[in-house]
């Protein structure tokens, strides 16, 4: 029987059906409704398992909700931090940055690694060789610098993320445009370069058009938090279930 793993980031929910820890299609939703949008998604099939990974606090009537969805729950948010302890990562950490740790561990055992997570923040994540936590770092994402410069500067107009970069800028859009894109690509190269033998992963929103820019080896999971929860999941049911 299939699970459900469900991840509600800062900006967007993201789904997929797993079958044990290999994830089916992916859905995407941005919207205020993510109940309505997680019950669609079973319209037709009812979950073994639904996994809820959450960087928000999920409430008591939320919960009661997924609970009737499913035969099992396993939520992980603020008040459910013990799943993601129990593999080594800290309650600091919010739970979807928490789930792509996991999927980093299970996917390069055996090798340390740098984690990107480029989206409505940029933050980076260091795992020695034997998947221990080493620690991170929180920064801006792309697009919310570009809402930052426009907000808190009058004279700065709002810049989309551009296709391509001209560098230096020449113009006030482009060197909006170079300033952000190549800052942050001068941050990424920082970091890859204090730990040059790492593994180098990036996921999140930003992550493929960074990737296109980097003249380092990389490696790109978009849906690294998702393979993560489905590794918990699949855990979780063959301890408790099978």
């Amino acid at each position: 029987m299939a699970n459900l793993l469900v991840e509600i980031g800062n900006t967007a929910v993201k789904a997929a059906w797993a079958e044990e820890s290999v994830l089916g299609k992916t859905v995407r939703y941005q919207g205020e409704k993510v109940m309505d949008f997680i019950e669609s998604l079973i319209d037709k099939q009812q979950p073994l398992v639904m996994a809820v990974v959450s960087v928000r606090e999920i409430s008591q009537e939320e919960e009661n909700r997924m609970k009737s969805l499913c035969q099992y729950l396993l939520l992980m948010d603020a008040n459910h931090p013990d799943k993601l302890s129990a593999y080594g990562i800290p309650d600091y950490l919010t739970y979807d940055r928490g789930a792509s740790l996991v999927a980093a561990k299970y996917m390069f055992k055996g090798k340390s690694c740098t984690v990107f997570d480029l989206g409505t923040t940029l933050t980076v994540d260091y795992l020695d060789a034997q998947g221990r936590y080493l620690g991170g770092n929180i920064s801006v994402g792309c697009r919310t610098r570009f809402k930052a410069l426009n907000r808190y500067s009058r004279a700065l107009p709002l810049v989309d993320t551009p296709a391509e970069v001209r560098f230096p800028g020449d113009s006030v859009k482009g060197s909006i445009e170079s300033g952000v894109i190549s800052g942050i690509m001068f941050e990424i190269d920082g970091y890859i370069r204090s730990n040059p033998e790492n593994i180098v992963i990036f996921t999140g929103g930003d992550a493929i058009y960074f990737a296109k820019r980097m003249k380092n080896s990389i490696f790109v999971v978009c849906n690294l938090g998702l393979m993560g929860l489905a590794i918990i999941t699949d855990e979780y049911v063959k301890k408790n279930i099978q």
